[in-house]
């Protein structure tokens, strides 16, 4: 059984493009719905898996998309989604059973994935009694705060 990577992308672009690909994933999401599997866009090849499942939209917000993906995310083909349309996109993921946690950035062709390690996962304690996350002296309810400070830091580093 997989462990699923949590995915939210914002893709920038030109409106027509963005509308575009808020299409494409709605259509996908229609098709998983029925077909209940996984889904590739028909322009992607499927060679080596990527699929996007239990896609969803807020028909609010312009040119996000949130899904899941099995144990990691699918940078190549959010790629090539984002080449497709001529788009650039940011991609924030985590599947924290992995050890998986980071964001992608995809602007003017150049794709740069910065994600945490292993030292990064080891700055931090859980507190069983508490049920609490210790970081740096501070007492945190949830790791989330904790992983989102260390991505910030990383990228602060670029």
């Amino acid at each position: 059984m997989a462990n699923w990577c949590n995915n939210t992308v914002v893709f920038e672009g030109k409106p027509e493009a963005i509308e575009q690909v808020q299409q494409l994933f709605k259509a996908m999401a229609e098709q998983e719905q029925k077909e209940e599997r996984g889904q590739l866009p028909d322009f992607v090849e499927d060679s080596n898996g990527g699929y996007f499942f239990n896609i969803y939209k807020d028909d609010d917000v312009t040119g996000v998309v949130q899904y899941e993906t099995r144990w990691s995310p699918n940078l190549e083909i959010v790629q090539a989604i984002a080449e497709h349309y001529n788009m650039d996109f940011i991609q924030d993921y985590e599947e924290l059973g992995c050890l998986v946690y980071g964001r992608a950035t995809y602007m003017d062709g150049i794709l740069t994935d910065i994600c945490l390690d292993d030292e990064a996962f080891e700055a931090y304690s859980y507190d069983e009694e508490t049920d609490t996350y210790r970081f740096e002296g501070e007492t945190y309810e949830s790791d989330y705060e904790i992983l989102e400070t260390l991505l910030e830091r990383k990228l602060a580093q670029l």
